[in-house]
């Protein structure tokens, strides 16, 4: 199988895989998106900054130049961060999915 091939069965098994988890990443996604805007609610910050400091925590970047000042917004950022470490597992595990059933299809056929 060329790279081309392999590229279009990669990327049809990972879009595949997607759709299938689309309903889990997005309830992920959306959560991630509320408890920002309510910690930002919380520390009086804009929502462009909210939603910002909420995907930063969540991909567990972390660039520190927001940080919530109150403890309830605290442990809201915890949950952020156990949110968008899920959200990466299920995309990483998708991704490895699609890539052992491209290599296990070109695995049969060069067994042939």
């Amino acid at each position: 199988m060329g790279a081309r091939a392999m590229r279009r069965k990669f990327l049809g098994e990972l879009f595949t895989g997607l759709r299938v988890v689309w309903p889990i990443l997005s309830v992920l996604l959306l959560l991630i998106t509320a408890l920002g805007l309510i910690i930002g609610l919380v520390e009086g910050w804009t929502i462009r900054e909210s939603i910002y400091f909420a995907f930063v925590t969540g991909l567990t970047i972390g660039y520190g130049d927001f940080a919530p000042k109150v403890f309830p917004s605290r442990g809201l950022a915890i949950v952020i961060g156990g949110c968008g470490m899920l959200a990466t597992a299920v995309v990483a595990a998708i991704t490895v999915r699609a890539l052992a059933a491209t290599t296990d299809h070109n695995d049969k056929r060069m067994g042939e």
